[in-house]
């Protein structure tokens, strides 16, 4: 990905012939419930993601995400509850497929199409402008532009498939896992790719696997499991939901810490705090005022892998 979406005029996309982006929500899902049967995959899910933003729906495996991006997507009727995708239903293709760029897990493009054949399909399915070239420069596959897909790699179908989906520019971008299967440095382009669009206003939802990627991008965070939210909320919000980490060893002889906490081990101690700047400064203002280094000493906040880990544990939050 060399060449980033810098031309931004050059996508007249459908932005402009809709009168500019309209207030309010891009995406508000209220009271969803999904059946499969006598199974219910997605349990009164209610969320809104706000125009600009990058919202992450991240979760266990089979926790819903994925059936509640369908009904999004305008795949997938709800059994139950309201979806709106700029105000209007998502199976209401004419007014929202336009406006809506989609990268699913697998692409399903046919194999016998060329790289720039399946760009092109894409766009005249969407109705968005933009130019094959321009897009596969973005997404560096412009080399490749008259391979077929069956000749690629896992990687550049990857690319292929971000290619599509921010073919014109749209208002709405869904990523589902984008950087499966990706190097570092196209994962790193990949992104660099998605802060330019939102710099345009574009709006991302994402799920992924990579739990540092939502931790480091996303605005906010829905968590499922179960079929619905356990937690929602900035980073900073999930993060406060489990205390974080403080680990030392003292030296033989040496008093005991004014913390409440016991050795783990021998002398080696572990503290967990919903206050860590203010335990780890009690912690080290005791070490110095008593002569007492602190061996293998270690502050470790929250992330959101722990979170993560603990969801089977954690309290239900909306």
């Amino acid at each position: 990905m060399e060449h980033q979406l810098t031309d931004r005029t050059a996508a007249s996309t459908t932005r402009g012939s809709l009168g500019g982006p309209a207030p309010g929500p891009v995406v508000e899902v209220e009271a969803l419930n999904v059946d499969y049967g006598d199974f219910r995959a997605v349990k009164g899910l209610s969320f809104q993601v706000q125009r600009g933003e990058l919202y992450a729906l991240l979760g266990t495996n089979g926790a819903g995400k994925t059936s509640a991006l369908e009904v999004i997507e305008g795949h997938r009727t709800p059994s139950s509850g309201t979806v709106r995708v700029f105000g209007k239903s998502p199976t209401d293709r004419a007014a929202v497929r336009p406006r809506m760029g989609i990268m699913l897990q697998e692409s399903g493009f046919a194999a016998d199409l060329t790289v720039a054949e399946s760009v092109r399909l894409i766009g005249r399915l969407t109705g968005r402008s933009d130019t094959v070239e321009r897009v596969l420069g973005a997404v560096d596959l412009t080399r490749k532009a008259d391979t077929r897909v069956e000749q690629l790699s896992g990687g550049e179908k990857r690319r292929l498939d971000f290619a599509t989906a921010v073919y014109g520019q749209p208002e709405l971008i869904i990523l589902d896992e984008p950087t499966t299967g990706l190097d570092i440095q196209s994962r790193d382009a990949l992104w660099d790719v998605v802060e330019g669009l939102r710099q345009d206003g574009s709006t991302i939802i994402l799920t992924t696997h990579y739990l540092e990627e939502a931790q480091q991008r996303a605005d906010r965070i829905g968590l499922m499991h179960q079929g619905t939210f356990r937690h929602q909320g900035t980073v900073a919000d999930l993060t406060r939901t489990l205390p974080a980490s403080i680990r030392f060893t003292l030296p033989p002889g040496t008093p005991t810490p004014p913390l409440a906490t016991a050795p783990a081990h021998d002398a080696a101690y572990q503290l967990e705090t919903y206050q860590l700047q203010r335990e780890l400064k009690r912690l080290l203002d005791w070490a110095d005022t008593n002569g007492v280094e602190l061996l293998d000493l270690s502050a470790a906040p929250t992330r959101l892998d722990d979170v993560f880990r603990a969801i089977d544990t954690a309290p239900v939050r909306s």
